[in-house]
């Protein structure tokens, strides 16, 4: 059995990284536009391993069982009036809980308490990867 470039688990923490990133990028983004009218807050789908999952089982021998619509705009929706987002993992926002005169649905209580989950997930992404990191280390013979 080929051992893969990178251990699943640190592929793992990088795509939660890259996935908290572009998370923070959107909330930042709602916030900015807290006061414009019609905004409508977005965020980011919850990120799907899937595909990792499925390269370590078929690994193992075994068939992957984890499965997840993509729900893709066709250019019939478009022609009824809905438009296409710029990443198909930015999403509406369906958690927000107020909707002012103007149309826009930026809580900005709400986008803050998102920006600190993320903190906090990303902080608990980090420690894992120096933990790993420092396991790797140790089992390679280097004390840092």
């Amino acid at each position: 059995m080929a051992l893969s470039p990178t251990p699943p688990l640190l592929d793992a923490i990088a795509r939660s990284m890259h996935q908290l990133d572009q998370r923070q990028r959107v909330v930042a983004e709602n916030i900015a536009n807290s006061e414009t009218p019609h905004y409508k807050a977005r965020d980011v789908a919850p990120a799907d391993f899937s595909a990792l999952l499925a390269s370590q089982q078929q690994a193992r021998g075994r068939a992957a069982h984890v499965h997840r619509p993509l729900v893709a705009i066709s250019d019939a929706m478009v022609a009824l009036g809905a438009s296409r987002p710029r990443d198909p993992r930015v999403i509406d926002d369906k958690d927000t809980s107020e909707t002012k005169p103007d149309g826009n649905n930026v809580g900005l209580e709400d986008q803050l308490l998102k920006m600190g989950q993320i903190q906090t997930d990303f902080s608990a992404l980090t420690n894992l990867y120096r933990k790993q990191m420092g396991l790797i280390e140790s089992a390679l013979g280097r004390s840092g």
